[in-house]
């Protein structure tokens, strides 16, 4: 699998979750292609690695939230949470986990983690670049407010949408009438 593939299935993993970046131990398995059993089996036997900020298990409450975010569940079945590891947590891993597979998605995810990083700092200097601009050229033109309002609202991330309690699908005419 090339690097490209993987770190694109990597970003796709990656969750805002408690205000961190994180991984579910079942996605980071499915990575390393171990069953995800083994991952938290071996986590287990080395509890002092993964101390709260490096690994926490998911409530009850955060689960139906990340599902929500999908249309189809991959979780069904499961008895209890998953896990969320943040990048230390994944990169603790690679010192339970001493396999070649596992040492190669690390580092993939890794980098992938980084690459993150800078994009949100690129952006964070590309907000403050355009304050400074906004600030300069204030005093010449409506127009200029305009189009730094325009950028202003492309920097902010898209609303969530709120949960619906309305029921999608065919309503019989015997459910009508209850």
């Amino acid at each position: 699998m090339t690097s490209l593939i993987l770190q694109e299935r990597i970003e796709k993993k990656i969750f805002l979750i408690r205000e961190k970046k994180v991984m579910l131990g079942q996605d980071i398995a499915k990575l390393y292609e171990v069953e995800p059993r083994v991952l938290i089996q071996a986590v287990k036997r080395n509890k002092e690695r993964f101390p709260k900020d490096f690994m926490f298990q998911l409530t009850r409450q955060e689960l139906t939230n990340l599902k929500s975010q999908f249309v189809i569940s991959s979780w069904g079945g499961m008895r209890t949470p998953p896990y969320a590891f943040t990048e230390q947590g994944v990169a603790m891993l690679s010192s339970v986990l001493n396999s070649k597979r596992a040492i190669q998605v690390n580092i993939q995810i890794m980098r992938t983690f980084t690459k993150l990083r800078e994009i949100l700092a690129t952006h964070k200097d590309l907000q403050r670049k355009i304050e400074t601009l906004e600030g300069k050229y204030k005093q010449h033109d409506q127009q200029f407010k305009i189009v730094f309002e325009a950028i202003r609202q492309l920097l902010e991330p898209p609303p969530v949408p709120e949960k619906s309690n309305r029921k999608i699908g065919f309503i019989g005419e015997w459910e009508k009438k209850k």
